[in-house]
C-alpha cells in the first residue's frame, strides 16, 4: 500500500476532532485554502496531495480505481494514528470519501461530498471527453487554460483575471502529467456507488452549484435519493469550485453540519 504525504494541522485542542480533506481532479491539499481558517478554529485538520499529484506524484497503475484511492486514505489514517474524522471531499475527493464510507464506514463521523455523483452523467462524460481530447490534441498548456471555465461562473472568471493567470502558471508548473491525469479520469468515470449506496449510513452532507457547468446538481439530487441519511444543500450561485468562489455561503453549511455530528 503506498503511504501518502499528508499535513497534520493542530486545532484549538489537543484533543479536537479530525477533519480530512480531500481535492477534486486536481488532487491538491491547497485547493482547500479558503477553508483552512474556519476549519482549523474548530478542528485538528489532514490535508494531502492524491496520489500522482504534488508531493505524492507518482505514475499510476493500470485499472487504478476510487477504491483504491480509499484504501490509500485508509492506510494514511493509520499513520496519523486517527480513528475517526470528518471527511469533505469535492467532486473527485467527494467519490473517495464515498468509496471509503462504504469500506470502513466506522473510520467516519460525517461526510461531506461537494459537487459529486453516484455514477457520472452523459453530460460530465462528455465534459471529460471533451477535456481529454483538448489534452491529446493540443498539449498541457491548453489543457489547463480551459480548466477555469469547468470551475467557475463566468462572472467570478471576469472578475479574477489576474488570479486566473497565476492559477494557469502555476497548474502547468505541477502539471500531473498526461499518463496520471487520463487513469486518473479514466477512475472516476469507472466510479458507481450505485448499487451500495442504501448501504451507506454515515451521516452525508451533498452541498451542490446550480450552475455547476461539470456536475450537473441533479447528480447531487440522485445521490441524496439513494442515500439514506444524507442531507442536501443546493447553493444558487458559486459553479463546480463552489467552495472557492463562495467560500462564506460553502461554509455557513459545511460548518453547522460538522458540528452537528462531532
Amino acid at each position: 500500500m503506498t503511504l501518502l504525504h499528508y499535513d497534520l494541522l493542530e486545532g484549538p485542542a489537543p484533543d479536537a476532532p479530525f477533519v480530512v480533506l480531500s481535492a477534486g481532479l486536481g488532487g491538491l491539499a491547497g485547493y482547500w485554502a479558503p477553508q483552512m481558517t474556519a476549519l482549523r478554529r474548530r478542528y485538528r485538520v489532514l490535508a494531502y496531495d492524491q496520489r500522482g499529484t504534488g508531493r505524492n506524484r507518482q505514475d499510476l497503475p493500470d485499472g487504478y480505481a476510487i477504491a483504491d484511492m480509499a484504501a490509500e486514505v485508509a492506510a494514511m489514517l493509520d499513520a496519523a494514528r486517527i480513528e475517526r474524522c470528518h471527511f469533505v471531499g469535492h467532486a473527485l475527493g467527494g467519490l473517495v470519501g464515498l468509496a471509503l464510507a462504504q469500506a470502513a464506514p466506522e473510520r467516519l463521523r460525517a461526510l461531506v461530498v461537494v459537487n459529486g455523483w453516484a455514477a457520472a452523467d452523459a453530460h460530465t462524460r462528455r465534459c471529460f471527453e471533451t477535456r481529454l481530447a483538448l489534452l491529446g490534441g493540443s498539449g498541457p498548456a491548453a489543457y489547463v487554460r480551459a480548466q477555469p471555465l469547468f470551475l467557475y461562473p463566468a462572472a467570478w472568471m471576469a472578475g479574477n483575471a489576474a488570479r486566473l493567470e497565476a492559477e494557469d502558471a502555476n497548474g502547468l508548473a505541477h502539471f500531473q502529467g498526461e499518463a496520471t491525469l487520463r487513469r486518473r479520469i479514466d477512475a472516476l468515470l469507472r466510479f458507481d456507488a450505485r448499487p451500495l449506496l442504501p448501504e451507506i449510513r454515515t451521516p452525508t452532507l451533498l452541498v451542490a452549484s446550480q450552475d455547476d457547468m461539470l456536475v450537473a446538481p441533479q447528480q447531487s439530487d440522485a445521490l441524496a435519493a439513494g442515500l439514506p441519511n444524507a442531507t442536501l444543500h443546493t447553493l444558487p450561485w458559486g459553479g463546480h469550485a463552489v467552495n472557492v468562489t463562495a467560500p462564506d455561503a460553502f461554509e455557513s453549511v459545511m460548518m453547522p453540519f460538522l458540528a452537528a455530528h462531532d
